[in-house]
């Protein structure tokens, strides 16, 4: 990576939170709207991630951050394989009626997460030789709801941080 980005936000660390868009009238004076399960589509992706992480633990990498916020940019997962930091993100699809998950990671969406991962490095980047860009892409197969099949391809240097320009 070459060329720096205008500055960026400072860095979130945590869980993802969706607030409600809708808050309900019974919300106490001042009080948080109450929370509703998420729907069917952010529960999917959410779980995709939670596999993502797993798969990527069990292949030596560490986990340094989840669902980071970097320059108004989320980044599914940073990890670390010695002093190599991999910015992975994880698209989850059901059908295909939209294409195979990878493709969801169009040319906008790099040049998104570059920007983010430009930020993310300027704060928290000291110390890795390297930077990569990974794609985890599941699609689920289900007959019945509770028998799911998850096939994982992992995209590893997917893209070139100069190719999103």
């Amino acid at each position: 990576m070459t060329s720096q980005p205008p500055a960026g936000r400072r860095q979130k660390t945590g869980t993802r939170s969706r607030p409600s868009s809708n808050p309900s009238p019974e919300s106490p004076a001042g009080g948080a709207p109450p929370r509703h399960p998420p729907a069917p589509h952010l529960a999917l992706g959410d779980e995709g991630e939670a596999r993502a992480a797993d798969y990527l633990e069990s292949q030596g990498y560490r986990i340094v951050a989840r669902n980071v916020r970097a320059a108004g940019v989320e980044l599914d997962l940073v990890v670390r394989r010695g002093r190599t930091v991999v910015f992975v993100e994880v698209k989850t699809r059901r059908s295909h009626r939209f294409g195979a998950p990878e493709l969801a990671v169009d040319a906008r969406k790099r040049r998104r997460l570059v920007r983010g991962a430009y930020a993310w490095l300027r704060e928290r980047g000291r110390g890795f030789r390297s930077a990569r860009f990974d794609v985890i892409a599941w699609q689920v197969f289900s007959r019945d709801p509770g028998e799911a099949t998850w096939k994982l391809r992992h995209i590893q240097n997917a893209f070139d941080a100069e190719d999103s320009d």
